[in-house]
């Protein structure tokens, strides 16, 4: 494969990358490898051509025009997709709520977030493009998680997605179950946990009421509350909430809770949700599954089973699958699809759970998620099928630029390990606030 390398960087150890954001606007056409476009049959011998950071066309060899200024990368024997999509990370560091009590919806991710973190090197060396960070889940609100794309960048502001007013985009953390079960002002039990929602998401109605009935005078509008501003972007659904839940009681609640305030959400984690499959699939709600090969330390997770994609495949249900990172690292998101299919996850359906079904939970698929003219140019090329244990990612392009290459030893070290491949990587835990990630060597 032709290399276009990028320049070696001081401390680019600790940084994720440097340099102006934007999109290369020369473009760049790969030609000749099986392309896996996501959603449209694959492409035996396929060339996708990008230019000015987008998708430009992508169809057979034979068929698909290359420009004659575009620069041209050989992937023969190689599989092209698009950048995978993480509906649920912890990395960066970042920490949502504090112990002064258990709703706590106005705290922002984003202010919180390193992104000098390790972390994102390894989500590259692993083919992620598009993360949904999220705060921990020891909160029955733990705060708004942020939508970024892992561009070239000096601050977090270079990677977020915005709206068209300028805002991030992001959701709101919540979760019930035992994370969130501790000493007063915490929840003691599940009928209280949800209690105390219920009686935040009231207090946001009443809130909302008192807005819309001041019409905008500057006497009538009610001081700002941050907590129930957050909460009243969920009940416009101008904010989804992303719902940690194991437990198939746990899941009905959060359905429960969702029908009677009418806020949009997606559940994830579902350890139980082969359990209540057809209940889910009636709710519309769509569901990001954690897939582990070593499952345990988590007691409502008992039940976890490998058949939960198949089951909420079969039932209709939208599914989506994450990391968790550090629960599952970065680098091993292919492998989850893989042990998904094992368990009798059709191969589309999986592959489409790492990109465009996560794409549709953040709102995101009119940019990502597949390889479609007109879309970011968001590639990963890989040296085989996705679904193999023995594939590697060669290449990740966000937008068209190259920013991660197996080839060049810095980035190697992030993709194999070795010692300091990790060593300023933080990632914050269901309870405990930020850990440690160990070195690797």
């Amino acid at each position: 494969m032709k290399r276009t390398r990028i320049p070696a960087l001081a401390a680019l150890s600790c940084l994720v990358l440097v340099g102006p954001a934007g999109a290369a606007e020369t473009a760049t056409a790969f030609i000749g490898g099986r392309v896996i476009p996501i959603g449209r049959p694959e492409l035996p011998a396929g060339t996708v051509v990008v230019r000015g950071g987008t998708i430009a066309a992508v169809g057979p060899v034979e068929a698909t025009p290359v420009p004659a200024d575009a620069e041209r990368i050989d992937v023969t024997g190689m599989v092209l997709m698009p950048g995978l999509v993480d509906t649920h990370s912890h990395v960066g560091g970042g920490q949502g709520g504090d112990g002064s009590g258990p709703v706590q919806p106005d705290v922002r991710i984003l202010d919180s977030i390193n992104v000098r973190d390790a972390g994102f090197r390894k989500c590259l060396a692993g083919g992620l493009t598009t993360l949904n960070i999220m705060p921990g889940s020891g909160h029955l609100a733990s705060g708004q998680t942020v939508y970024v794309k892992l561009r070239r960048a000096g601050t977090i502001d270079d990677l977020l997605y915005r709206d068209a007013a300028g805002r991030p985009l992001g959701g709101l953390k919540m979760a019930n179950g035992t994370n969130s079960q501790k000493d007063p002002p915490f929840p003691g039990t599940r009928g209280k946990s949800a209690a105390l929602v219920r009686q935040k998401f009231v207090k946001a109605l009443a809130y909302r009421d008192k807005l819309a009935k001041a019409a905008g005078d500057p006497e009538k509008i009610p001081d700002r509350d941050l907590e129930l501003e957050a909460l009243v972007d969920v009940l416009e659904k101008r904010k989804i909430v992303h719902h940690h839940c194991h437990r198939a009681d746990d899941i009905i609640t959060v359905l429960r809770l969702r029908e009677e305030f009418g806020f949009d959400a997606v559940l994830h984690h579902v350890s139980e949700a082969w359990k209540v499959a057809h209940e889910i699939a009636k709710s519309g709600v769509g569901c990001s599954v954690i897939v582990l090969d070593s499952p345990g330390g988590k007691i409502e997770a008992a039940d976890f089973s490998l058949v939960t994609g198949a089951m909420l495949e079969q039932a209709g249900v939208p599914t989506a699958l994450h990391t968790d990172d550090p629960v599952t690292d970065s680098r091993l998101f292919l492998r989850t699809a893989a042990l998904a299919v094992r368990a009798g996850m059709s191969r589309e359906k999986a592959l489409e759970s790492l990109t465009l079904a996560g794409a549709r939970m953040l709102g995101l698929q009119d940019r990502v998620g597949s390889l479609e003219v007109g879309k970011d140019a968001d590639v990963v090329v890989l040296s085989g099928d996705p679904l193999s244990v023995q594939t590697k990612v060669l290449r990740t392009y966000v937008e068209g630029r190259l920013v991660f290459d197996r080839d060049d030893p810095q980035d190697r070290l992030f993709a194999v390990g070795g010692f300091g491949a990790s060593r300023d990587q933080k990632a914050e835990s269901c309870c405990n606030g930020p850990t440690k990630v160990g070195m690797m060597r």
